[in-house]
């Protein structure tokens, strides 16, 4: 017991002098700055809009608006059989090796511009088909007609027979904001009204994928999720209206791994007008050879920022060495909207036809200079360019079932007429009857103009008098 008491008393001693330390300490010496971290100091390095409640958009409204306006497009090629060395003569002299034709068939999407059935899609979504299926969201069944192609911003317009369809309108891509919610809506690996959203990462990307000589590209970079089978479909703002055509995706798989472009309405709308009214795309031609400024060229010209577009070189007979514009200029505006990019400059300048008047403002000297530009067409005037059938100077027609019997072939047009041109200059009269081009097989007029278009050196057309005798001709490519 007495043990246990010694404890007892030493403990307590112990406990004492650990508080008579910690008073002494607190009082005598200095005390810890404690700093409170309050909310509204968090809140000067968060800028929210005033308006914010930090909500996620509801996109339910632009995906049942758009849904019904995007369709399902099915296409079929017939690929010709023949082993050909390219001459007739010596095929049938080394006897070449004949095959049955193959089918080839492809998918894709397209969108409703209209309610009497024009449809908008990619040019690579029915490039080479000879027949083109649409399928509306409510299952029915039409066949398409081509009514024209623009190969240089992958957009092609399509036209069905049917009333009171439900239709996109056009949006504004120029107002579109870098962050701000979209909808990529189509038709993946065929399952069909399929809607994804995403937002906008970036505008006026140029990819070089068009292979196109005079191709146009000025993407919206998205990361809605596209795959194949999203071609030609709807890229749509949150109000449901149509911003964009999907087109591509960046990917080294084959399917979507992050990003997605789309050709903007800006573009979309006058191809689409063109098409429409011309039969081919008026394009309008500044008629300069343009590239980005970068830091190393902005020293040089010893420039505030780097931005424009440095003009390496102007053609002669060109709409800017008309009005002015110099090789060395850098452009920082059309039209009074600012120009940081030449893909930017592409995509303004693509809204208009030959003949318009666009200001143009460049920096010369680092000096301010104005010049109002009267843009010209590839030819350096301002005429309207009718389509690729008038500048050959033929008309055609597509010939019946019956006249397919009598001379026992699958397909061909018929010259109807023919005036000063390429056809007339090689050889063909009023009556042939144009069965294939560059041994690809022609069912109408739309098949014959885009072969021409897509020639790229010497044209090969093949066919037969009424008579039935055969007969080739060979001229060049161009217009």
């Amino acid at each position: 017991m007495k043990k246990v008491g010694r404890f007892s008393l030493t403990f307590l001693l112990v406990i004492a002098g650990a508080f008579i330390a910690v008073w002494t300490y607190s009082t005598f010496f200095d005390k810890t700055n404690v700093i409170t971290i309050k909310d509204e100091q968090a809140a000067r390095y968060i800028d929210y809009p005033a308006d914010s409640d930090q909500k996620l958009p509801d996109l339910t409204f632009a995906a049942e608006k758009s849904i019904h306006t995007v369709v399902h497009i099915a296409t079929k090629s017939v690929r010709t059989g023949q082993w050909s060395s390219g001459n007739p003569f010596l095929d049938e002299f080394f006897g070449l090796q004949q095959r049955e034709p193959q089918i080839s068939q492809g998918f894709g999407s397209g969108v409703i511009l209209s309610k009497d059935g024009f449809i908008v899609t990619n040019n690579h979504v029915i490039e080479n088909a000879q027949e083109i299926k649409v399928i509306l969201n409510d299952k029915r069944e039409f066949e398409a007609r081509l009514v024209g192609t623009d190969p240089s911003t992958d957009i092609a317009l399509l036209k069905i027979e049917a009333e009171e369809l439900p239709f996109l309108t056009y949006g504004n891509s120029e107002n579109l904001k870098l962050g701000e919610w979209v909808l990529a809506v189509g038709n993946p690996f065929n399952l069909t009204s399929t809607v994804t959203a995403g937002i906008i990462s970036a505008r006026a990307r140029n990819l070089g994928i068009n292979q196109d000589a005079a191709s146009i590209e000025s993407f919206i970079q998205t990361d809605a999720a596209v795959n194949p089978g999203n071609s030609g479909g709807a890229l749509v703002n949150q109000q449901g209206n149509l911003v964009g055509i999907n087109t591509a995706i960046a990917s080294r798989t084959g399917s979507y791994t992050g990003y997605s472009f789309a050709v903007p309405v800006t573009i979309v709308k006058k191809v689409v007008e063109d098409l429409k009214e011309f039969g081919e795309v008026q394009r309008a031609l500044l008629g300069v050879n343009i590239g980005d400024v970068n830091a190393e060229l902005a020293e040089k010209l010893k420039l505030d920022k780097v931005e424009g577009v440095y003009v390496g070189g102007v053609a002669e007979n060109s709409a800017a060495k008309e009005a002015g514009i110099k090789e060395g200029d850098v452009i920082i505006y059309v039209e009074d909207e600012k120009t940081k990019t030449s893909a930017e400059l592409q995509e303004k300048i693509s809204q208009y036809r030959p003949g318009d008047d666009v200001k143009v403002v460049v920096l010369r000297n680092n000096e301010k200079k104005q010049f109002t530009v009267t843009l010209r067409n590839r030819h350096g005037d301002t005429e309207i360019i009718r389509d690729n059938i008038t500048v050959l100077g033929a008309e055609f027609e597509t010939i019946s079932e019956s006249v397919k019997q009598d001379l026992e072939i699958k397909n061909g047009i018929m010259i109807t007429n023919l005036k000063k041109g390429k056809l007339k200059d090689a050889g063909l009269e009023k009556g042939f009857i144009i069965t294939s081009v560059n041994k690809k097989p022609i069912y109408e007029v739309g098949d014959f103009k885009r072969e021409v278009g897509n020639a790229r050196g010497g044209i090969l057309v093949e066919g037969l008098y009424p008579n039935g005798k055969p007969a080739y001709f060979v001229f060049g490519g161009g217009k």
